[in-house]
């Protein structure tokens, strides 16, 4: 079953997705979460610990290593944002409720998606790539025959690396989305920033932050999922490791718009 799985992984790889192949891939991202997590759960007892370095390795390579372009993003996106927003309400004569609009957009919308896109683009297309060269090298195979389960050495510490880094990565993007805002409505119109605070705190609700943190749970599976199982489906040479890597960045990124927009349309 596993070797069919694999086989689907890599036509998926090669020439992009059928419904069949759709199906197969939802299956094999399926039991790689199950495996991952009763590893997890279960790993120290039965000889296959999920060993933590391995996870901090992952927050580090996924999380803190993308902080400076996240925080560039999210900064540079609060600013556009509230340029466009004065410049809407100034028609109204109402540019001072500007700070309602980035605070009732931003943690639900902005920053989430923004911070998806660019984790997709940096840690999905390096997960494709990494598995993928392991692949390659027979390396994966090599750890089979020493009794190592490659889900457990590789895939749950990424998956659940991400889980832990991409929330920590939306809270920095929003609070910096924020800020950039506030300043910039600041020195425009004058709204000193402990009232411009005050009407983001008036406005964000629990159910607001909930919808920004489950984007960011979601989202975290997605990448790292489809990278892994891109990545798995590595086999040939280094042409078909390149379209790999380019098929993960790109099919994340699809995938987390798709959810984004099913995730507003639902709720």
């Amino acid at each position: 079953m596993e070797q069919r799985l694999d086989r689907l992984a890599q036509r998926v790889a090669d020439t992009g997705l059928t419904a069949i192949q759709f199906v197969a891939f939802v299956g094999q991202a399926i039991r790689l979460i199950m495996q991952s997590f009763h590893l997890l759960v279960r790993g120290p007892s039965i000889g296959q610990p999920v060993r933590l370095r391995h996870v901090v390795e992952e927050i580090i390579s996924g999380g803190i290593q993308s902080l400076p372009v996240v925080i560039l993003m999210a900064a540079t996106i609060g600013i556009m944002l509230s340029i466009q927003g004065i410049h809407s309400l100034r028609i109204f004569g109402a540019e001072t409720q500007v700070s309602f609009g980035l605070a009732l957009s931003i943690p639900r919308e902005f920053a989430p998606l923004i911070t998806g896109i660019i984790v997709a683009g940096r840690s999905g297309s390096q997960l494709a790539s990494r598995i993928g060269s392991m692949r390659l090298n027979g390396e994966i195979d090599a750890l089979t025959v020493m009794g190592i389960s490659p889900v457990r050495f590789i895939v749950a510490p990424a998956l659940i690396g991400l889980l832990i880094s991409l929330p920590i990565l939306v809270a920095v993007a929003t609070v910096a989305s924020l800020t950039a805002g506030q300043l910039y409505i600041e020195a425009t119109i004058g709204i000193a920033s402990q009232a411009f605070w005050a009407d983001v705190l008036s406005v964000v609700t629990m159910v607001d932050l909930a919808h920004c943190f489950g984007k960011a749970v979601l989202f975290a599976f997605l990448i790292s999922l489809i990278g892994i199982v891109m990545g798995l489906g590595v086999s040939g040479g280094a042409e078909v490791l390149g379209r790999a890597t380019t098929s993960s960045v790109v099919t994340c990124i699809g995938a987390i718009i798709a959810a984004d927009t099913a995730v507003a349309l639902l709720l």
